[in-house]
């Protein structure tokens, strides 16, 4: 049968033809290779396959009129995400049944669901089982979101199976008068392709936004099901509560399948408790990490941080409820899994007993040991630069990032003497600056750096393209981000640092404390933790880069300065004075900046940033 080619506006949702012509391309390249060899055209590639992705953002324009359809209707008008991608996956040739084989984890939350997830596929892939992880967002290159056995996958097959699913997305779309997918359905579908095809013993799914209308809630029959911490977010999305946030997040749990969830912020926990109760799903709290028994090992985790304590206990879990479901009691011990054994003594928290407490074997320390998850609470030295990358969006994840950074930085600086501070910081979408801000006032930044999440304006960059917002818009927010953060130092400066109350950052009722975790009782330092651990650009340039004084909240200093700039390429320009790339013109660097002999940078706000910085600073991600 011949496919209709004519090109329509709402398949491309007003973008360039270029994804079309792709198709058009690698359509005749099929077909040819289907005949008798007559090659009429070259195979598709990586970088057009990315073009065509790029081609299912939708615009800026369309993402503002989603955006008012919610304030209208509500939340739930995203309710279709779920049957649409059943019916997507079924074009591509993977059915529900498919899916179902794939011994699904399946992660929400707001903070750690992406480290948690990562956790789970080290321990497993330790255990000797072939494992697919599905995440988002990427750091650099799209193909991170899909892993095999904890690699992206290969440059070849990333393009094959693109190709494969666009093909058959297109001629199903033509056949029923449908459209094509938005860019994180297609990229679900595509995820759940390639682990059904390459037979992976388990995949591990991490949500993209809420739960309950999640893409990746087709999973019908997961395993188990974990929910890591919760906070305010998305809330035109999820809700503007912690409770309504909650419900949506508990909505991947299914009748009959476990579930296994953290201390979690105000009436949260009960919100999950009773979704549990009424889908039917037995849902248990992970203990806090000490009161496992790490026979003569001390605890090591791969990515750094106290935080990563709460991820790694409902990882271990998530992973000793998967084997034991998987390959029966019996089979546990000859796995390397001992059976729950009595190490510390269970406790209630809102109805929701702790889940049982287990010797870690060496191949579930091993797990954790060996995980590896760039870009959070990460540490890059590039000469006298020691950049501190953590894409922490949140309040409160802000709040534990500020944390993570005055102690590792602070520790050097007894090292190695006076060292000097700089925060480069972005936010987006309908984040609050002042209240994403308010935690790194008190930091003692000696410099302030904002920048949007652009590379450069070359356009070398396809994979961390995005068409969603205006680049004017970008540019907007990022001069937002500075005002804010002048005006969080003058008000620190006149009322010193505010006092913790028993709410958090947020403004949620604080229930379980980091203090509680008594990680003496493991025989660890927390130290040691961590230490595994066009022209109209330059136009906006010249106006960006005036420096704005602002008062510095705990140095004798009077001022402290602040800056913006438009790329990624003159922030690194400028915080390197000059080693890491070009000096942006018409902008004279800092005394204090210049002179200095350790500089450590704080990235922060916005894992789309860190990743951009990464795509120049480690692009393979070593």
């Amino acid at each position: 049968m011949e496919l209709k080619l004519e090109k329509t506006e709402e398949s491309l949702e007003s973008q360039s033809m270029t994804p079309w012509k792709m198709f058009q391309r690698c359509q005749s390249y099929f077909q040819a290779v289907s005949t008798q060899g007559t090659k009429i055209c070259p195979k598709p590639t990586l970088d057009e396959a990315i073009d065509a992705l790029n081609g299912l953002q939708s615009n800026a324009a369309v993402i503002e009129k989603k955006r008012q359809d919610r304030e209208k209707n509500g939340p739930n008008v995203t309710h279709s995400n779920v049957p649409e991608t059943k019916r997507l996956s079924e074009l591509v040739g993977v059915t529900l049944d498919d899916i179902d084989k794939l011994n699904v984890i399946h992660v929400s939350g707001t903070k750690g669901k992406g480290s948690t997830c990562a956790f789970c596929e080290s321990i497993l892939r330790a255990h000797g089982y072939k494992t697919g992880f599905y995440s988002s967002p990427h750091l650099v290159e799209v193909r991170e979101r899909i892993r095999l056995n904890g690699l992206p996958l290969s440059k070849d097959m990333f393009t094959d199976y693109f190709w494969q699913c666009y093909n058959k997305l297109i001629e199903g779309k033509d056949s029923d008068g449908g459209s094509m997918p938005s860019y994180f359905k297609f990229l679900t579908v595509m995820a759940f392709k390639v682990f059904v095809q390459e037979k992976v013993d388990v995949a591990v799914i991490e949500v993209g936004i809420g739960g309950q209308y999640d893409c990746t809630n087709i999973v019908r029959k997961p395993v188990v099901c974990g929910i890591t911490s919760l906070g305010i977010d998305h809330v035109s999305i999820l809700g503007d509560t912690i409770e309504k946030i909650a419900w949506q997040k508990a909505g991947i749990m299914k009748p009959g399948c476990p579930a296994v969830t953290v201390p979690q912020p105000g009436d949260s926990l009960q919100v999950i408790n009773q979704r549990a109760k009424e889908i039917g799903s037995s849902l248990t709290l992970a203990p806090p990490i000490e009161k496992y028994g790490w026979s003569s090992s001390s605890l090591e985790l791969g990515i750094a941080g106290d935080v990563q304590y709460n991820n790694a206990s409902l990882a271990l879990q998530l992973c000793h409820t998967w084997l034991k479901k998987m390959k029966g009691q019996q089979d546990l011990t000859k796995n390397g899994v001992i059976p729950p054994q009595p190490h510390g003594q269970s406790e209630n928290v809102d109805g929701i007993p702790e889940a049982n407490i287990f010797a870690v074997t060496d191949l579930y320390h091993q797990g954790l040991k060996k995980c590896s998850w760039p870009g959070r609470s990460q540490t890059l030295k590039q000469g006298r630069i020691t950049y501190f990358l953590d894409g922490a969006h949140t309040p409160r994840s802000i709040e534990v990032c500020g944390e993570w950074f005055n102690k590792a930085s602070s520790r050097e600086n007894k090292e190695n003497g006076r060292i000097v501070r700089v925060l480069l910081f972005n936010s987006t979408g309908e984040r609050e600056s002042r209240k994403i801000l308010k935690p790194l006032a008190g930091c003692g930044f000696d410099c302030a750096v904002f920048c949007p999440n652009i590379v450069s304006t070359s356009g070398d960059h396809a994979d961390l393209t995005n068409n969603m917002v205006t680049m004017e818009k970008q540019m907007l927010r990022c001069q937002q981000n500075k005002e804010a953060f002048v005006q969080l130092l003058q008000t620190a400066s006149a009322n010193g640092p505010s006092d913790s109350d028993e709410h958090d950052i947020e403004g949620i009722p604080r229930k379980r404390s980091k203090k509680e975790y008594n990680l003496k009782e493991l025989d660890i330092d927390s130290d040691v933790n961590e230490n595994l651990t066009k022209s109209y650009a330059q136009n906006e340039l010249n106006d960006f880069a005036n420096s704005t004084s602002a008062p510095h909240p705990f140095s004798h200093k009077a001022t402290i300065p602040t800056y913006a700039f438009p790329t990624i390429v003159d922030t690194l320009g400028f915080v390197s004075c000059g080693e890491a790339g070009p000096i942006p013109s018409n902008v004279d660097l800092p005394e204090i900046l210049s002179t200095a002999s350790t500089v450590h940078v704080l990235v922060t706000g916005s894992l789309h940033l860190v990743g951009a910085m990464l795509s120049v600073l480690n692009p393979d991600l070593n």
